[in-house]
């Protein structure tokens, strides 16, 4: 069997002229690196190119989705349904007690050294414990919500209970996620929850209204609630017979005590981080009214392209971290100074766009959501700070820095949640923006510093190009 393999350098040379040929072949050779090289920079590198494809498509979705939404329910219901869908979110993330990160460290190792009877243990165990974990809290939480009802805003207390029933499936997904990543399955780990789920959503909640009911933010959980159900299952069919075939059947080994053990400071990392990345909306939700959440959640979105360079990148590097980190210093940190590159030049190239373009995107959820565009520049700025130090807290979890990384964002997100106390009454929504800009900054400079003094690798953009250690 003849297999043909495409090549950018080669097409090249033979369509364009030779002179410009000769010009773009460093370029276009390495692009054939990043798609065709077998070795683990190659996969990370389509990992991540994968990863940040499949998140610029989701941005356009979730971008078009939430205009609708916003379109069709007014920005009152709009913001109600926002902070909820936020909510249920960080808790099915928070349900995981960070099992969904530290299996893409366990696997990779578990698989480096033959381990198979551990690797059985843990993709089975991880899967129980998150769906019991994650039905436990849910249970408490609707508990929590009744009898808290008479201090909470009536048009809350009911959109929160029915936003409970999908908060497992919202931990399992996160939990199949991880799964996925740490076997370099980026389709399987991504596609589901962000290109299936909110097609689903907007398609249910289009057909729902179509039906008659409400245009309201109930309507929009139960849509939210039916496309959440379908599109985990779906993942965890998928998923559980890729496993499957790729560990052969035999005995298994259950050491919980030590996963629990490495997965709970990273359950603290992942939570202050979650907290962190949705503070400024929940807390805006507290103090102002569902019309200003809308705005504000609005304006945040349309940063999410150059979010997103930052997470692909993430979900890429995270299972070469903890790979490296077995035996080859030398190695970790030249692909670690490399990652700092791959996500700072992408998000400031997206941030600039999103400048120029944010107006008039604003402007298509309604004319009241125009007033967030300003925002847009004081919150860019924390966005590129943390780009400018690349995944710092996948390399210290990785490499089992992960206590020191859960207290760096234990201070980052207590600044965050200070500067809100005193900022949102005092600017309101400006109070919010600056809040998060400054404690973005903040936590780009205490995971770099942390990184450079734990591993001696120093991840700063300009900095880290040279090859600095």
């Amino acid at each position: 069997m003849i297999r043909v393999r495409f090549s950018a350098a080669t097409t090249a040379g033979r369509f364009l002229p030779q002179r410009l040929a000769l010009r773009a072949k460093p370029l276009l050779g390495r692009i054939d690196a990043v798609l065709f090289t077998a070795d683990e920079r190659g996969e990370a590198s389509r990992m991540s190119l994968i990863a940040f494809s499949i998140r610029i498509v989701s941005a356009v979705i979730a971008f078009v989705s939430q205009v609708l939404m916003a379109r069709w329910m007014g920005s009152f219901e709009y913001g109600i349904f926002v902070l909820v869908w936020v909510t249920m979110v960080i808790v099915g993330n928070l349900a995981c007690l960070g099992f969904h990160t530290s299996v893409i460290r366990f696997i990779p190792e578990y698989r480096e050294r033959n381990m198979l009877a551990e690797l059985r243990g843990i993709v089975l165990t991880s899967r129980l414990f998150v769906l019991v974990a994650s039905t436990a809290i849910a249970g408490l939480g609707a508990l929590g919500v009744w009898l808290l009802s008479p201090f909470i805003e009536n048009y809350y207390v009911v959109p929160f209970i029915l936003g409970l029933i999908c908060m497992p499936m919202i931990a399992m997904s996160d939990l199949l996620q991880g799964l996925a990543r740490a076997n370099s399955w980026a389709l399987f780990a991504l596609a589901p929850t962000y290109l299936v789920r909110p097609v689903l959503i907007l398609a249910l909640m289009a057909l729902m209204l179509l039906v008659g009911f409400a245009p309201d933010a109930r309507t929009a959980i139960f849509a939210s609630i039916a496309a959440a159900y379908a599109t985990t299952l779906g993942q965890l069919i998928g998923i559980t017979a890729r496993i499957d075939k790729k560990i052969p059947a035999g005995p298994m080994k259950l050491h919980f005590a030590q996963w629990f053990f490495v997965s709970l400071p990273i359950f603290l990392v992942e939570g202050f981080f979650f907290l962190l990345t949705n503070a400024d909306v929940l807390m805006v939700g507290a103090y102002m009214s569902p019309n200003d959440v809308a705005v504000y959640f609005a304006t945040v979105k349309t940063l999410a392209l150059v979010h997103f360079v930052y997470f692909a990148v993430k979900a890429g590097v995270a299972q070469r971290y903890a790979q490296f980190t077995h035996g080859e210093p030398e190695k970790l940190a030249a692909f670690a100074r490399e990652t700092v590159s791959w996500t700072f030049w992408p998000s400031l190239l997206m941030a600039l766009l999103v400048l120029v373009l944010g107006e008039p995107m604003l402007g298509l959820f309604g004319p009241e959501f125009v007033a967030g565009y300003p925002l847009l520049f004081l919150l860019v700025f924390g966005v590129v700070a943390r780009a400018a130090v690349g995944p710092c807290e996948s390399l210290l979890t990785m490499s089992g820095n992960q206590n020191i990384c859960a207290a760096v964002y234990a201070m980052t997100l207590a600044f965050n949640i200070g500067l809100n106390l005193v900022l949102i009454p005092l600017f309101g929504l400006w109070g919010a923006a600056m809040a998060t800009a400054f404690a973005m900054i903040f936590e780009a400079g205490a995971l770099s510093f942390t990184v450079w003094r734990r591993l001696g690798i120093v991840m700063v953009i300009f900095v880290a190009a040279k090859g600095a250690v």
